[in-house]
């Protein structure tokens, strides 16, 4: 059972009929300030590449601990702007919340301002799998905030942070916060959580949560092989270090156009990094470990092969426009430059483990759907990404044949993808279960910390 103050504090959070863009989460930022001004500063803590201000509510005295927590690491992941704000709204209002929690709080509701108006497109619904696949986006890696920060690792180097990046880094190094809270979300499936060090006594509460709000932890597939799974749902985060040395042992190239994360430079003042992991849609299979007459082999397999076909579409279709542009740099091409030979990589080196001597067990049914899940999203995700940078060259006015030509192919691929979707059919989880699950996860944590849980 979760400890009766965390129950209570579920049930503070309201409902939301859809998720807030970059204007709404500044004003919310702003009218707390101005609502509580005995316990808050608001202040300007750098700007985006695009002259946006990223706004940073501290709530709090100074003394004691320190705690980070900031949304839209990933411009693609809403749920976290809303859980920012709320946590800053209960922490105005609550003294003993407060006390409870001890720590003095560093909330940014939006560090990627610029991203997320990329995203306003679906933000507001219909919350179907189609409309938030035709108007999402993900930036490059060299463009992901969560992914630029520095590293020298053997002949791995990145030393240009993006201006955003250099506004965590500032806090960070200004306030040595014990606690740093990246507020991210998935897609499709169950709720899961990474931790920077394994805080086992806090690993039943975060296990918990979803199950109390009717959410599935996620028992499938980690997002990448190299990842150390502690517990139920609770994985490992550090530094890049290790998928650096996973792809050099599998004779990969290194892409030097991104960095290291978030959770290994806070760690340098021994902070403690949470990031939580919710989906949009529920899959009921999520948390099942039930073996299946699928081979886990072959569940690779599929995944390979589904995510070799959109690397082929996403190639063929650059080689054919890439003279034609006239807006090479916009984010939609960035993104589709820096994806297409990632997909190509992850084909590669899926369908490599399923010819492992060890990939021949049974695969549960958790890992068959989270197998064939990853797949559908990719293939939604960057063949989305292509088609809003084809519409974007069109609506520019241009006319060149291989515009028109590669944007009905890549079409007519993606009406035959959103076709054999079988998540399209998974339920929507309500707004209020996601921010809850999120929020109840950053002020657990905090309360671990302090021995008040």
């Amino acid at each position: 059972m979760l400890p009766e103050w965390l129950e209570n504090e579920l049930d503070t959070v309201p409902d939301f009929e859809a998720f807030a863009g970059v204007d709404e989460l500044e004003n919310l930022l702003e009218t707390l300030a101005s609502q509580f001004p005995d316990v808050t500063e608001l202040r300007e803590v750098g700007r985006s590449r695009q002259g946006s201000r990223l706004l940073c509510l501290t709530v709090g005295p100074p003394g004691g601990a320190e705690a980070l927590v900031f949304g839209l690491p990933h411009p693609n992941e809403p749920i976290g702007g809303l859980t920012a704000v709320h946590l800053a709204r209960r922490l105005c209002a609550d003294a003993g919340l407060r006390a409870r929690l001890g720590h003095r709080w560093h909330v940014i509701a939006c560090i990627d301002p610029d991203g997320l108006r990329l995203n306003e497109g679906w933000l507001r619904g219909p919350f179907t799998r189609e409309h938030y696949a035709r108007h999402f986006y993900r930036p490059a890696g060299g463009d992901q905030i969560e992914w630029t920060f520095p590293l020298a690792y053997k002949d791995a180097y990145f030393d240009t942070p993006l201006p955003e990046t250099r506004a965590l880094m500032s806090l960070i190094d200004e306030h040595r916060p014990a606690l740093v809270c990246s507020l991210h979300n998935s897609e499709l499936g169950g709720v899961y959580y990474y931790v920077s060090r394994p805080e086992r006594a806090l690993f039943p509460v975060l296990r918990e949560v979803p199950e109390r709000l009717g959410l599935p932890l996620h028992r499938g597939e980690p997002e990448a092989p190299h990842i150390v799974r502690y517990d139920d749902g609770v994985f490992h985060v550090g530094s890049i270090r290790r998928a650096y040395d996973r792809m050099m042992e599998q004779g990969q190239q290194w892409n030097g156009d991104s960095g290291d994360n978030t959770a290994s430079y806070a760690g340098r003042h021994g902070a403690l990094t949470l990031i939580s992991e919710l989906p949009y849609w529920k899959d009921p299979t999520a948390g099942d470990d039930t073996p299946t007459a699928t081979s886990y082999a072959d569940a690779l397999m599929a995944k390979a092969e589904a995510v070799a076909e959109l690397a082929g579409l996403l190639e063929r279709a650059l080689d054919a426009v890439q003279d034609d542009l006239v807006a090479p740099g916009s984010p939609y091409w960035r993104a589709t430059r820096f994806f297409t030979p990632v997909m190509r990589g992850a084909a590669r080196s899926t369908a490599e483990r399923s010819r492992l001597p060890e990939s021949g067990r049974p695969a549960t049914v958790a890992e068959v759907s989270s197998l064939t899940g990853d797949g559908h999203s990719f293939r939604l995700r960057y063949g989305g990404i292509l088609l809003r940078g084809l519409d974007a060259e069109l609506a520019a006015g241009n006319r060149a044949a291989s515009i028109g030509r590669t944007r009905e192919a890549v079409a007519a691929a993606y009406e035959r993808w959103l076709a054999t979707d079988a998540a399209a059919a998974h339920e929507v989880i309500p707004i209020r279960s996601l921010v809850a699950t999120q929020y109840a996860a950053t002020i657990a944590a905090a309360a671990h910390l302090r021995g008040n849980l």
